[in-house]
């Protein structure tokens, strides 16, 4: 159970920064190479990598390399994985309601 609630916190992590929605949005319209977003964002290289990393460790975002740039896009399979999840946890679970609400009675 644990590898699934780490794979959980890694899916939220990818989506609680502003500059990983800003990628999002940006990714929304196709794929975009690296030098665009850092053009787009106004951020550094390294703080660039740093947020792909963690988008594509979700596997939210895929890269692919073409010569010394990496080409990013969202990654369908992974979207989808996301948001089995978020309904996972937001969906209640059919439980009597006679027997959750009793305390100790």
């Amino acid at each position: 159970m644990s590898s699934a609630y780490n794979d959980t916190v890694k899916v939220f992590k990818a989506f609680c920064d502003e500059n990983r929605l800003k990628i999002l949005e940006q990714l929304r319209t196709g794929e975009k190479c690296a030098c665009k977003l850092l053009d787009e964002l106004h951020i550094t290289q390294p703080t660039l990598s740093h947020h792909m990393k963690l988008l594509c460790d979700a596997d939210i975002v895929q890269g692919r390399k073409e010569g010394k740039w990496v080409h990013y896009s969202i990654n369908p399979e992974g979207t989808k994985r996301a948001q089995k999840i978020l309904e996972q946890l937001v969906t209640l679970n059919n439980v009597d309601e006679q027997d959750e609400n009793l305390c100790g009675e």
